[in-house]
């Protein structure tokens, strides 16, 4: 059994498998450990969401674990926050490193510090921003209190606070944030890395070294949660240190325009440029897709696209959303029903069917009309193995059962394909 990421994966990245290895040697010099790869990716999602019908939100989100043998990402959603009127609402992603006790402990109490720091009349926008960066450094310093002596690992911190006026982005590290106003991208966060310029010079100032690109040899990312080894500089404020809790803070104002807003940790930043994930969460959009399955959907195909590492989004519309619309719905459908003639047309020709590998290969080489934005064919990869499964069904093949225990892939945030048995 396989999952249809890992049919598709010699095809759509065939120097994957050496990269690996590049990339698990790397790790098991890294202090925090060696971070394995697994043989098929773990394609399971639970993806969930909710709404506010009072004020026109709603939200999706869902994760994966992929390649990585362990899933170190978490997440949280709040739509209403006590003690605030109407129109408040908060949303974070954690994507953990060296295992994941800082993002779990991000996600169940970075809310609490943030309703704490922002009291019962947060004065706007200034002092909600110093409230959050209130919070993310309370949050560490609690955070060491209960860290075990000497253990490494830490958490990136990616988080959103809506209010009636403005929308806040608190960050640490490399999730991302992109926001979709008037059909174009109008924001999205900058990385925390060791080499950009602001953060190369506190890493020298706390008299630490850069080499690979990395803080030490070691760490991707000069802020976060945790990653206490990085923060024993004498004599300077937590803000200083190699390693920083200090979110980066931004406050939007509202507009009538403002469509969506997309977090998600750096896997899915890996195979989606920002303005490829707007574009297609706004084709999806179109077609009435709730949010936790466009959230699903989304993850799939960057599954497709070929990213190794845990993947975690979450999707906030606002009342400007694009609507459902008749005619894209109409266009999907078409599109659909072509995709499965031309797999039956390949697995019909010749004595023996080809593979689902040759197959995409084939659909990929094709100048195929109304593909979806930014995720192209890889979008439509589970259109493609369902009816390449149908047609071998009806062939009269025999087929094993699925991971997900169907026969076939079903719904439309399911990565499972079938296995032909041998």
């Amino acid at each position: 059994m396989a999952a249809l990421a890992r049919l598709l994966e010699r095809l759509l990245w065939p120097a994957r498998k050496q990269e690996r290895v590049e990339e698990a040697e790397e790790r098991r010099s890294s202090p925090d450990g060696p971070q394995s790869l697994l043989d098929a990716p773990r394609c399971a999602q639970r993806p969930h969401g909710g709404a506010a019908a009072s004020w026109g939100l709603s939200f999706g989100a869902s994760a994966v674990q992929g390649w990585r043998a362990h899933m170190e990402d978490a997440h949280c959603a709040w739509l209403e926050l006590p003690g605030l009127g109407p129109g408040w609402a908060f949303f974070a992603i954690l994507d953990g490193h060296g295992g994941t006790r800082a993002a779990l402990f991000g996600a169940r109490h970075l809310p609490g510090y943030v309703l704490e720091a922002l009291g019962p009349a947060p004065g706007e926008p200034e002092g909600v921003c110093e409230a959050l960066r209130r919070a993310f450094l309370r949050a560490d310093a609690r955070l060491r209190a209960l860290w075990p002596r000497g253990e490494p690992g830490g958490s990136t911190a990616l988080a959103l606070l809506v209010s009636p006026h403005f929308l806040y982005l608190a960050h640490c590290g490399d999730s991302r944030a992109v926001l979709s106003r008037a059909g174009a991208v109008a924001f999205i966060t900058e990385d925390h890395r060791p080499l950009h310029p602001r953060e190369r010079d506190r890493i020298h100032d706390a008299g630490g070294t850069i080499s690979r690109r990395r803080l030490e040899g070691s760490l991707a990312v000069s802020r976060a949660l945790g990653d206490f080894a990085y923060k024993e500089a004498p004599g300077r404020p937590p803000e200083l240190q190699l390693v920083s809790a200090e979110p980066e803070v931004t406050a939007l104002a509202r507009r009538a325009e403002d469509e969506f807003m997309l977090l998600a940790s750096d896997g899915v930043w890996d195979a989606m440029s920002g303005s490829a994930l707007a574009g297609l969460v706004a084709s999806r959009l179109c077609l009435g897709l709730a949010p936790q399955l466009l959230c699903a959907q989304l993850l799939d195909t960057c599954l497709c696209k070929g990213s190794l590492d845990n993947m975690t989004c979450i999707l906030v519309c606002f009342p400007g959303a694009p609507r459902p619309c008749e005619e894209a719905i109409r266009k999907e459908l078409v599109l659909d029903a072509a995709l499965g003639r031309r797999v039956a047309e390949l697995c019909a020709f010749g004595q023996e069917p080809p593979s689902l590998n040759a197959v995409f290969r084939t659909l990929a080489s094709e100048d195929i009309p109304d593909l979806p934005p930014g995720g192209g064919l890889h979008c439509k990869a589970t259109v493609i193995a369902d009816a390449y499964s149908q047609f071998r069904q009806a062939s009269g093949e025999r087929w094993v059962m699925g991971q997900n225990g169907a026969e076939k892939p079903t719904g439309t945030h399911s990565s499972s394909a079938l296995d032909l048995e041998a």
